[in-house]
């Protein structure tokens, strides 16, 4: 049986749950806050599925309860936050005022986040840069799940990275959000609890085989998207997120599911730039063109487009939860730590 709920419903459940895990309240209003977008775009790994997760984390010790990000700016364009191996959703809003700020005086700006946590849907973040008035470029990386191409050790993680443009109303004009990996690793998660097969070319097991079995694929490795050249993609978000912002590399932090390890330390890295800081006034109407020789051609859409239409959908909808994932959710809220 499946009950329906309001995006504010979920976001309030979301809270409810993450602060009797123990979060601090801003932690848990940004948390849940993250939570209701991943809903409302329809990427359901994202959203209530991942809360048993983050409650486990904050209950063994991944996630930091105290946790007390620092911000300092070393240079006028740099902005750089220790998120104290707490959520990374809090140490991003703690630097995000000084990164806009120093975008608009510079022209461009970077911010990187050590001692971080998964931080949710990666486009959220360069859409909120775009909303800003700002080009975002996003990086994060994650525990290792990509070997090499020829090898069967993971080196890499998904190691998605992020873009978004703003647009002439204050919104996001398009978002490119992609993993380094064939498909994210939190579909595979999401196909092992629901006991579904995954699809070819997602993952290899543990001996360098593919495979379609989803715990077979956990044990071994994801395939990077486009062979070597998105194994290329992974590194290139790895020495950003990890080696420049001095966090752990994706072979020395913990994973992301389970309660094995201790903080995985992972790290963030977001660059945004004024388009205006350019000297270039045609920067809007170049990108308006550019939109425009995708949209005219039937059948093509913009990048970001599909969670667009979700919203619209989900918004007047609502989010199907099933009996199951409440139940979960629902322990956690009675079971406090």
């Amino acid at each position: 049986m499946e009950h329906s709920f309001s995006l504010d419903d979920v976001e309030a459940l979301a809270f409810e749950t993450l602060a009797a895990a123990g979060a601090a309240r801003p932690a848990a209003r940004a948390v849940a806050r993250s939570t209701r977008l991943a809903e409302r775009d329809g990427i359901r790994s994202h959203g209530l599925l991942y809360l048993p997760i983050y409650a486990e984390h904050l209950m063994c010790g991944k996630v930091s309860a105290s946790a007390t990000p620092s911000v300092t700016t070393p240079r006028s364009g740099l902005v750089h936050v220790d998120a104290d191996h707490g959520f990374a959703h809090t140490a991003i809003d703690a630097g995000w005022d000084k990164l806009v700020e120093a975008a608009q005086n510079n022209g461009i700006a970077a911010m990187s986040v050590k001692n971080s946590y998964n931080c949710g849907v990666l486009g959220h973040h360069a859409e909120r840069l775009a909303t800003d008035g700002l080009i975002g470029l996003c990086f994060t990386h994650a525990p290792a799940s990509i070997a090499p191409p020829g090898g069967k050790l993971p080196v890499v993680g998904t190691n998605p990275f992020s873009i978004a443009v703003p647009g002439e109303k204050g919104e996001a004009l398009l978002v490119i959000d992609q993993s380094a990996s064939a498909i994210a690793k939190s579909e595979i998660l999401l196909r092992s609890r629901e006991g579904v097969p995954i699809e070819p070319g997602w993952a290899l097991d543990a001996q360098g085989n593919e495979t379609l079995d989803a715990d077979a694929a956990l044990a071994g490795s994801m395939l990077p998207s486009g062979g070597y050249k998105g194994f290329g993609v992974g590194l290139l978000v790895e020495i950003l997120a990890a080696a420049l912002t001095g966090a752990n590399l994706s072979t020395e932090a913990s994973p992301f599911s389970g309660p094995k390890g201790g903080p995985p330390g992972t790290g963030q890295f977001f660059i945004a730039i004024d388009p205006a800081g350019s000297g270039e006034a045609g920067f809007g109407g170049a990108m308006a063109r550019l939109a425009a020789s995708i949209t005219d051609q039937p059948g093509a859409r913009l990048p970001g487009k599909r969670r667009a239409d979700n919203r619209a959908r989900i918004e007047a909808e609502g989010v199907k939860v099933s009996d199951n994932l409440l139940a979960r959710i629902k322990t956690i809220a009675a079971s406090p730590p």
